[in-house]
Parts: C-alpha cells; sequence; structure tokens
C-alpha cells in the first residue's frame, strides 16, 4: 500500500481504507482545461494566517542576497557583457547561475505564495495556489493550499530523513475524516496531477535543475539567447532571460522558456517553459510554469514549522 495510516485510524474496516487510497489521489490536482486567470497572479497578502504562523515565529524583513555594487548595470548588464568571442550563447546565464547557486544555497529558509501550472498526460491543469514554507537544512517543506477549490486548506509537510521518508498530508471537506496520511513524495497518489514530488520543490531545486538543463544544451547549436529588462512579476522588478530553440530536436527539452530574475535579490522567481506549436503558426504549447509572490528570505524557521504537531496546523 502507498500510504500508512496514523495510528488511531489503524482499525478502520477494508473497505474504508480502499476508499481512502481512493480519494487521497486528489491531494494533486487532476490535468484540466487552461485556467481563465491570469499568467502572473499580482501580489497576494502576504501575512501569516492564523493556521500558518507557528507562536513564536520570526517576523524579520527579507534579507538582501545579492551585492549590486557589482552589478552596475543590472542582472541583464551583468550577464550580457559576460559573452566572449564565438562561445555558446547560453555561456553567460550558465555562468551567472553557477554564482546564483551560491548565493541560493547561502539562503536558509524563505516562505512565499507559490503558484504552479503543469502539462501532464498532454493536458494543462489549472493553476494551483499554496503558500509555502521551506528550510534548507535540512531540507523541509510546508504547503497549505489556497486554490483552487478542490484543494483549498489542505496541507502537506515533508522533512528530510523524518517520517522513513514520507510526507504528511491531510486533506479538507470530505477527505478531513480520514485524518493525516503519509505517503511516498514520488509514489503514484503524491504524484497524481505533478510533475516532480515534493522532495524537488523550491528555488533551489529549480536553479539546480536549469543548470542541468543548460549544461546539456551548451553541446549544441540552434539556440538564441535575450534579456529584457524590468519586466514585473507581480510587483517585483525583475530580468527576463529568455531561450529559444528554433527547430525541433531530440536533444532539446522545450522549444522557448523564460527565466524571471529579480533585480534585487538576484534569484529567479518565475520559470516558464513551452514546447513546439503543434500547428503551422500556432502558438507555443505550455509544458510547466511557477511563480514566486511574496518572497520572503531567511525568516528564522524552527522545527515547530515543520511539525504535524503544530497547534496552528490542521493535522
Amino acid at each position: 500500500m502507498w500510504f500508512r495510516i496514523i495510528p488511531g485510524l489503524r482499525r478502520l474496516p477494508a473497505w474504508l481504507l480502499a476508499f481512502l487510497a481512493f480519494s487521497t489521489a486528489a491531494w494533486g490536482q487532476a490535468p484540466g482545461r487552461d485556467s481563465r486567470e491570469i499568467p502572473i497572479p499580482r501580489r497576494q497578502d502576504g501575512s501569516h494566517s492564523r493556521a500558518n504562523r507557528p507562536r513564536g515565529e520570526s517576523t524579520r524583513s527579507h534579507q538582501q542576497v545579492a551585492d549590486r555594487r557589482n552589478r552596475p548595470d543590472g542582472v541583464a548588464g551583468a550577464i550580457a557583457n559576460q559573452q566572449q568571442p564565438g562561445e555558446h550563447p547560453l555561456m553567460p546565464t550558465l555562468r551567472w547561475a553557477y554564482d546564483g547557486l551560491r548565493d541560493v544555497e547561502a539562503i536558509e529558509d524563505y516562505s512565499a505564495v507559490l503558484v504552479k501550472r503543469e502539462r501532464i498526460g498532454g493536458e494543462v491543469g489549472d493553476y494551483q495556489k499554496m503558500f509555502i514554507k521551506v528550510r534548507h537544512r535540512p531540507f523541509s517543506v510546508y504547503l497549505h493550499f489556497l486554490s483552487p477549490a478542490n484543494l483549498r486548506e489542505q496541507e502537506v509537510i515533508y522533512v528530510e530523513g523524518q517520517n522513513e521518508g514520507k510526507m504528511w498530508a491531510r486533506g479538507t471537506g470530505v477527505r478531513s475524516v480520514f485524518g493525516t496520511v503519509s505517503l511516498q513524495p514520488d509514489g503514484v497518489l503524491a504524484m497524481q496531477g505533478n510533475r516532480y514530488p515534493i522532495t524537488e520543490i523550491g528555488i533551489l531545486n529549480l536553479v539546480r535543475r536549469l543548470i542541468e538543463v543548460a549544461e546539456a544544451d551548451t553541446k549544441y547549436g540552434e539556440c538564441e539567447v535575450k534579456y529584457y529588462q524590468r519586466a514585473k512579476v507581480g510587483d517585483r522588478v525583475t530580468t527576463c532571460i529568455e531561450v529559444v530553440h528554433p527547430v525541433p530536436r531530440r536533444n532539446f527539452r522545450f522549444h522557448l522558456a523564460r527565466v524571471f530574475v529579480d533585480d534585487e535579490l538576484n534569484i529567479p522567481i518565475r520559470y516558464e517553459s513551452y514546447s513546439w506549436p503543434t500547428t503551422p503558426g500556432g502558438a507555443p504549447e505550455l509544458i510547466e510554469e511557477y511563480t514566486y509572490l511574496d518572497l520572503k528570505l531567511n525568516v528564522g524557521f524552527t522545527d515547530a514549522d515543520f511539525d504535524i504537531r503544530n497547534p496552528n496546523y490542521r493535522f
């Protein structure tokens, strides 16, 4: 079985356990039609709700990561000015990513509102919006779903090295009668409607994935890179790095990708990628998009922020 029941539910009859296994698949948003929401949501209220703020939680303002004195031309200028004659167009961006990886690794923790949309099984699902807490050491994640309606108020916690490597999940509505369940992060139930497991969530994992893809792409040509300054993501000013592979090749994972780098923090806060059009002259088709809004760095989270016994959570 892909999950175990928290003590107290083990005496449920077999038919009810089977129903739980079926209903738990709703932890992931089932793929559906494109949402009519705007692609880049405007700023949301970043304050912690009563259900999300443990007693004594730090309210320190987020800490600037980048030292912009070394970037007089902004992020776009710092990247574009590095290009050497004859080198692959992605090399300046890749060098920036190596530096950015060190910046992100130095962050202790952060909170944000994550808005994501993904193509799974050929269908683009609705937008999912969730309040998240992430701690890098040990890697820990708390999720509180804000939308869509069928996921609202659901909570998930994962802590590296705890719970036999499983995540804790708690539903709402009719699913709340089953209490808290433990799921394999990469199991069938937890992955329903998700491209990646919870163990790969977060900005640090995003930067690592971008480096992996860019390193692979530098082995081939047919790559165009452009930079757009003062692109807005919510209320943040960013530099957009746009990468295009004009011709479909098996070597390439996408046709078009955009990374939006926060000009103040020098870290990516939005990523989107698209496959090639399926019809001549058609629009590129969305593969995935992730946006981190209301980002607050080095908040000072403790173990209580990633504990299902926290009285401010609903586990």
